[in-house]
């Protein structure tokens, strides 16, 4: 688990209104808004455009050390809205953290190293989950989670329940999967074909002894949608 890394950041008040938050993006300002459990008024502000893509380069949890009115808050960067034909950020939210308050996030997995079943038996690398959703304090918040997958042989997995989670709840189901090191393409296909082939020639002989084939129906997970509005995105 790598923890994350504060990046400063300064904030100008602003006045609210469409008019004035179009101005403030042809200026290359993104309009954004401060709120938190200890918040008691929210705090309207921008911030360069520039600043804000530096946060979102990288992809891992965000911290800032966020300066609005000559006060400096911790906060985490929350919330993006982008617009969906150019991409460019148009609002950005920013939560105050408090050291007491634990707060719900979506944290990326990052896996390293090369399966030897990748190595020495031509496997593949299946990333079935890349972000898992937490519950942690502020000062446990980790940037990545971060996975060893080099010991791992065809058929091999590893689940939520192996990522380093010392003082923090996870919320994903622990026995998810996150990796699994498949077989070669060609080894696999071959596999599904002899099953295919198997099965028909079982349906073969149920039908001949006229006897109806009952199937099991399997549950699937499901992720839940997470949503946190907190203010209009004037």
């Amino acid at each position: 688990m790598k923890q994350a890394e504060i990046y400063i950041l300064e904030g100008e008040a602003r006045d609210l209104g469409s008019k004035s938050s179009a101005k403030l993006r042809d200026e290359l300002r993104i309009p954004a808004v401060l709120y938190g459990p200890k918040v008691k008024e929210n705090v309207h502000f921008s911030i360069l455009e520039s600043d804000l893509e530096k946060i979102l380069s990288i992809s891992q949890t965000k911290l800032q050390e966020l300066t609005v009115n000559g006060k400096t808050h911790k906060t985490l960067l929350k919330n993006v809205e982008f617009d969906p034909v150019t991409d460019r950020a148009l609002h950005a939210d920013f939560y105050v953290l408090d050291e007491k308050t634990r707060v719900k996030l979506k944290v990326p997995i990052r896996l390293l190293g090369t399966p030897k079943g990748v190595v020495d038996g031509g496997g593949r690398v299946l990333q079935t989950l890349r972000i898992v959703k937490i519950n942690v304090i502020p000062e446990k918040i980790p940037a990545v989670f971060e996975l060893d997958i080099s010991g791992l042989d065809i058929g091999d997995s590893l689940h939520v329940s192996e990522l380093d989670m010392e003082g923090i709840d996870p919320l994903d189901d622990p026995r998810r999967t996150i990796v699994t090191v498949a077989p070669p393409k060609s080894e696999a296909l071959f596999t599904s074909d002899l099953e295919d082939e198997e099965e028909e020639l079982l349906e073969g002989e149920e039908l001949a002894e006229g006897e109806v084939a009952e199937g099991e129906e399997v549950e699937g997970a499901e992720d839940d949608a997470e949503g946190e509005s907190k203010e209009s995105k004037e």
